[in-house]
């Protein structure tokens, strides 16, 4: 059985940092695409900042150069370091871990946690 468990969020200023862990069982980060989604009040749930198995990372526009995707393979944790906090930023986040299967693939989630950022 997969799990994946969010740790890390809360409310911060703007301007503040956070750092967000995606602890994994059941499923390998190493061996598997990871990513972090966010959801805010009214809106669809948007891809913040992916990785893939081998490594390579991709962000969001909106993110960029603010937000570092990383993982930790002992650890098999993954995580999101968030500078510079927006209260644009401010939303439910999600982990995801995507596995390959046969021609198609598997999404799991994880709970969500949230990050308030204010102004």
């Amino acid at each position: 059985q997969v799990q994946l468990v969010e740790s890390g969020g809360g409310l911060v200023q703007a301007g503040g940092s956070l750092r967000l862990s995606c602890a994994a069982s059941g499923i390998t980060f190493r061996l598997n695409a990871g990513a972090w989604y966010r959801q805010a009040p009214g809106k669809q749930r948007e891809l913040v900042a992916g990785m893939s198995a081998a490594g390579s990372t991709n962000y969001a526009d909106s993110v960029k150069g603010r937000f570092t995707i990383s993982r930790d393979n002992a650890k098999n944790t993954m995580y999101l370091q968030m500078n510079s906090l927006k209260p644009e930023d401010t939303a439910v986040y999600y982990c995801n871990a995507n596995r390959v299967v046969g021609v198609g693939f598997v999404n799991y989630w994880g709970q969500g946690t949230q990050v308030t950022v204010s102004s």
